[in-house]
């Protein structure tokens, strides 16, 4: 199930009654486990956790059949804990209250909206186009935000603290497309919502828009090579994101390269692509990253604690020196 998320200021909570809320609360919890019990119960052809399972094994297959990295056991380092990742970020985390939260501030906010004459944020009409260009649009204007919301786990020291648990990981493959800290879900959702709301699509095309992300997702952490031609310019891939995840980099890179989630293309344009070399024997990682600490709670919790850094967002000059990522 996809949710937004957004945030609002107490005023606009204080609004809403505390019996809405609680009502928003339970309707949210039953509905979500409804969803849960069809997820698990119901295999049709838009239940997302079927799709995960599929894709996922299809990759795990690839991978022990050719290898990119022949070093790389299949069971790569941390791979059970990816996979736990894999399903708390996906279910296991709207179930613990994200879902209902999420519920919370939207109401709110539609409330607001509608305090201010404003019905619904929908700027462009895409459902009346053929379907084919509706899921273009869709993926394409997802896929530019996301990139640029990437781009801000990497300069905004803050988020950066919770993007080092996904750069933590010391060798990749398709599962570790979803080892990042939940709390990046709410960031992304949070900035998405407005964009995506402002163009009105169907949740099926959303649907199938996230199933090829995923699909894509999985592909650029996998330990396989597929020689892509000219398609390397717009498509994500392995031996490009590996360059995401090198522990050491260029001075001139120092936030990192190779932003894009999906599509390269980003990259290529705006010119944070950065691919000298396939990159088989690229040490991954960050600077530092001896500090992560191996078991899920204790990473949950690990940007949360105070480890003698400045994580707040401060002036431009002193963040750099408190948090670069790289080495020189």
């Amino acid at each position: 199930m996809l949710v937004p998320s957004l945030y609002l200021n107490p005023d606009q909570l204080r609004r809403m009654k505390k019996n809405e809320i609680i009502d928003i609360v339970l309707t949210s919890y039953r509905d979500y486990g409804y969803y849960i019990y069809q997820e698990l119960t119901i295999p049709v052809w838009n239940n997302f956790l079927y799709w995960l399972i599929g894709i996922s094994l299809f990759f795990i297959v690839l991978e022990a059949w050719r290898p990119w990295k022949k070093q790389q056991r299949l069971f790569k380092q941390d791979f059970w804990l990816d996979i736990f990742y894999m399903f708390f970020n996906v279910f296991l985390f709207s179930l613990i209250g994200y879902y209902a939260l999420s519920n919370i501030f939207v109401e709110a906010f539609n409330s607001s909206l509608g305090s201010l004459g404003i019905s619904n944020l929908v700027a462009i009409q895409i459902n009346s186009w053929p379907i084919w260009a509706q899921l273009l649009t869709l993926f394409v204007l997802r896929d530019f935000l996301h990139w640029n919301i990437h781009r801000l786990l990497h300069r905004v020291p803050v988020l950066w603290e919770f993007h080092k648990v996904h750069h933590s990981a010391k060798e990749m493959n398709f599962a570790t497309h979803l080892r990042f800290h939940p709390l990046e879900t709410v960031v992304y959702r949070t900035l998405e919502y407005i964009p995506l709301a402002m163009i009105g699509f169907g949740i099926q095309e959303f649907f199938l828009v996230y199933v090829i992300a995923l699909g894509i997702g999985h592909f650029n952490h996998s330990n396989i090579q597929v020689p892509l031609g000219p398609l390397k310019y717009v498509f994500n891939n392995p031996q490009m994101h590996t360059w995401h995840h090198a522990k050491k980099l260029p001075n001139s890179r120092e936030y990192g390269v190779n932003f894009g989630i999906s599509l390269s293309l980003w990259d290529y344009l705006f010119k944070t692509a950065h691919v000298p070399t396939k990159g088989e024997a690229v040490e991954l990682g960050y600077k530092g990253d001896e500090e992560m600490p191996r078991e899920f709670w204790k990473q949950a919790f690990f940007p949360l604690q105070n480890r003698g850094k400045t994580i707040l967002i401060s002036l431009p000059k002193r963040y750099r020196k408190t948090t670069k990522m790289f080495d020189d």
